[in-house]
């Protein structure tokens, strides 16, 4: 005698496939032409997202957005070039490392970069070359818009009123203020900038001299805020 199978054992077979089947999951792509040929990292929608290993003629090893580098990586061109830095949608954007493979030797290049062009080498951050009688001190870059520096003073957690004898002196610019804060616009950089006020102390007992001086070099829109 013959074995049948019930016809309900065959339709959850046959579900069963189509569940198989429908699992099935899509190839991620890459976007970038050159390191599209195999893909092993994270995926979202299909494409390459997240932490990732793409290679093509050109190999890059990094973060991924939407199928494109974006974020930290190291890309090498088939050359040997490399560059290893910052990406934002497939290009260098931001600061990386650039290393050319010539005849002679390498060649380097690091730095900031924007929209794949090289902007020349990251300026140092701003420092302090002499003060006295200074508690602490912040420097705040605001924008790129303008090339200004302002000092603002504060003491017991409130703006300090009790400036006196106050002298600027700076290496370019001229003076200019916005409300209590001083300072000096059309700015060439690097500026080194020298103040110096008598201030009362935090117990409104005694008056003391200050000094402060300091160096800027990255160009743009900065306030300096000295405590006492």
């Amino acid at each position: 005698m013959k074995n049948k199978i019930p016809g309900l054992v065959l339709v959850v077979l046959f579900l069963s496939t189509g569940v198989v089947f429908g699992q099935h999951v899509k190839e991620c792509m890459v976007l970038m032409p050159d390191i599209s040929g195999s893909y092993k990292g994270k995926c979202k929608n299909g494409l390459a997202h997240g932490k990732g290993n793409a290679q093509g003629t050109d190999h890059y090893i990094g973060r991924f957005s939407k199928g494109w580098p974006d974020g930290k990586g190291t890309y090498t061109w088939a050359n040997g070039d490399e560059y290893s830095g910052q990406f934002v949608l497939g290009k260098r954007h931001g600061e990386g490392t650039l290393l050319l493979k010539i005849q002679k030797g390498d060649s380097v290049l690091a730095g900031l970069w924007g929209e794949d062009i090289y902007l020349g080498p990251k300026p140092e951050r701003p420092k302090v070359i002499n003060m006295f009688n200074v508690d602490r001190y912040r420097f705040q870059y605001d924008s790129d818009i303008l090339n200004r520096v302002l000092i603002d003073f504060f003491q017991n957690g409130s703006r300090n009123l009790g400036i006196e004898n106050l002298m600027l002196a700076t290496s370019s610019g001229t003076h200019t203020s916005r409300g209590r804060q001083v300072g000096f616009q059309s700015i060439f950089y690097p500026v080194e900038i020298k103040v110096s006020y008598t201030t009362w102390n935090k117990m409104h007992t005694q008056q003391y001299n200050v000094s402060f001086v300091f160096e800027i070099s990255e160009p743009g829109d900065w306030v300096v805020t000295i405590y006492n």
